[in-house]
């Protein structure tokens, strides 16, 4: 799949959301208020919250499809990771302190008591927004799972290691609000059984919780995008292995990676090469080196590659770095070890 076609994909993703939150908010607003049901109220907060978070992150795919210029020579990718990071915001100060509040307030005061039909429509309410959440839920998943198998990957750790925030923000935002939607119903069933407004307040303030959570996590893992992370271990350890495989290369004296967007990348690498080789050689190797990366990983958009004699402590570096792509070709088992010890940065000591 092409940089566009993720990203019409994602942006029919997000759209769905939107249409889908924008009618469950009307809907749970006008039945929350009729009902004066602490846990309609929470999900109605959480759907404006959902559907200013899709405003949002239409916003951020616009923008951060913006071509590179002098102001911001590295394009504008990081758009998607600022506005995602804002709908995380979002989430927790709109959906879930709005949900704590709720439900504390109806536990500490006076209870309402709804009527049958009150009840009825709840229900009602509550059916209808399961429907439309699990349609965006499952177009969101549809769009996860294709691009795990892309990547030789289950779900979950795609998920976890997807550095598109966007898909990523929709299906956390519909997971948690078809969770939500369950114990609403849980708590509304349990009022209309029991006579009191306890269970109802309860389930508010687990709504509330949920999206506490849910916030946290979107929020820790843009904030690291945001602030620089490297790239996935996978494609950094591909890509010591493809620089150490010319003849000429004595070795990686440094290598730094950035993930720029959700499909743009930088590499930068400090080469120790063959001090005999020409000048002429070594500018056709190191343009040979740069075509072929990019040729290896399309999302690599910017490569700079610097030749240089090393310290001791390069050295140390570099006969490190052989070492970790000695062991990653010994088999599928070395090479997760390898993996693992990349990310970890064990491999250094």
């Amino acid at each position: 799949m092409t940089e566009h076609e993720a990203a019409g994909e994602s942006r029919g993703t997000v759209l769905l959301a939107l249409g889908a939150n924008l009618a469950i908010a009307v809907t749970k607003t006008g039945a929350g208020l009729l009902t004066m049901s602490s846990a309609m109220l929470s999900e109605a907060a959480h759907s404006w919250a959902d559907t200013t978070n899709q405003v949002f992150l239409l916003f951020a795919l616009s923008r951060a499809d913006r071509p590179a210029d002098p102001l911001h020579p590295f394009g504008y990718g990081k758009e998607r990771f600022f506005w995602s990071l804002l709908a995380a915001v979002g989430i927790f100060v709109t959906g879930a302190l709005f949900s704590l509040y709720q439900g504390v307030t109806t536990l500490l005061g006076d209870e309402h008591e709804p009527t049958s039909r009150d009840f009825l429509l709840s229900y009602a309410v509550l059916a209808v927004a399961l429907v439309l959440e699990g349609a965006s839920l499952t177009k969101a998943l549809r769009q996860l799972s294709g691009e795990a198998r892309s990547r030789h990957r289950g779900l979950l750790e795609h998920v976890r290691r997807s550095s598109d925030p966007t898909v990523k923000t929709v299906a956390s935002e519909d997971s948690a609000a078809v969770v939500g939607l369950l114990l609403a119903l849980v708590g509304i069933g349990l009022h209309q059984a029991t006579g009191s407004a306890v269970p109802d307040a309860i389930a508010s303030i687990a709504i509330g919780l949920v999206l506490a959570w849910v916030a946290y996590a979107l929020g820790r893992d843009t904030k690291d995008l945001l602030i620089g992370e490297s790239l996935d271990p996978e494609v950094r350890l591909a890509v010591i292995e493809e620089l150490q495989r010319y003849d000429a290369v004595d070795g990686i004296l440094e290598i730094l990676t950035m993930q720029l967007g959700p499909d743009q990348a930088l590499v930068a690498a400090k080469l120790d090469v063959d001090d005999s080789l020409p000048a002429g050689d070594l500018e056709r190797l190191t343009a040979r080196m740069e075509r072929e990366l990019r040729a290896a990983h399309p999302e690599i958009a910017h490569i700079y590659l610097s030749v240089t004699r090393g310290d001791p402590g390069q050295l140390d570096v570099a006969a490190g770095l052989r070492r970790l792509a000695t062991i990653a070709a010994g088999g599928p088992a070395q090479r997760q070890q390898a993996l693992e010890s990349l990310s970890t940065g064990a491999w250094r000591r």
